[in-house]
């Protein structure tokens, strides 16, 4: 389970991002090592909340664990671009990685979590939507996403491509 904070900020802020997906530092337990926050902007829909929750399930997977840190911008017509950031436990060194997830695989997990808990993700946006929040406070509301299944088989078989090394385009035979 992953615990997701889903936060909407009604300001467009100009920018072509529908969301922000990070994660912050839990407490040190090894039950919970970071929270993921969606940030989403603008006026939020089933779909954009799902592409915002599909991106925090990938970066989790792409990332070195769920003690990573993660940030990245999630737009309707890019992906998500971002980092992230663990720190190597027998140097202390702090590693950043760039992540960048296509599209294409995010709509492919937005669907999966669609399917399996839409009527969840519609109630969550409708709790964020609702018109009585007290005035000043920021909507916010907690939600627990089952993570997705096992990766999908087409990522299982390019990365075995890759380290084959047979995901390159033509061989040279001798």
């Amino acid at each position: 389970m992953m615990d997701v904070m889903v936060q909407w900020d009604e300001a467009t802020s100009g920018t072509p991002s529908i969301a922000r997906v990070s994660s912050v530092a839990s407490p040190d337990t090894l039950e919970t090592p970071s929270r993921d926050v969606v940030t989403l902007y603008g006026v939020p829909t089933p779909e954009s909340l799902a592409l915002a929750l599909a991106t925090a399930v990938e970066a989790r997977r792409a990332s070195h664990g769920p003690e990573a840190l993660r940030d990245l911008q999630v737009s309707e017509s890019d992906g998500a671009h971002g980092d992230s950031r663990w720190r190597d436990s027998s140097t202390g060194e702090v590693i950043k990685q760039d992540l960048q997830i296509p599209l294409t695989v995010l709509r492919e997990t937005a669907g999966e979590l669609l399917a399996e808990g839409g009527q969840a993700i519609r109630r969550l946006l409708a709790g964020l939507l609702m018109k009585d929040w007290p005035a000043g406070t920021r909507r916010a509301l907690t939600f627990q996403l089952a993570t997705a299944g096992p990766r999908r088989t087409s990522d299982m078989l390019a990365k075995m491509r890759e380290a084959d090394g047979a995901d390159s385009v033509g061989f040279d035979e001798e």
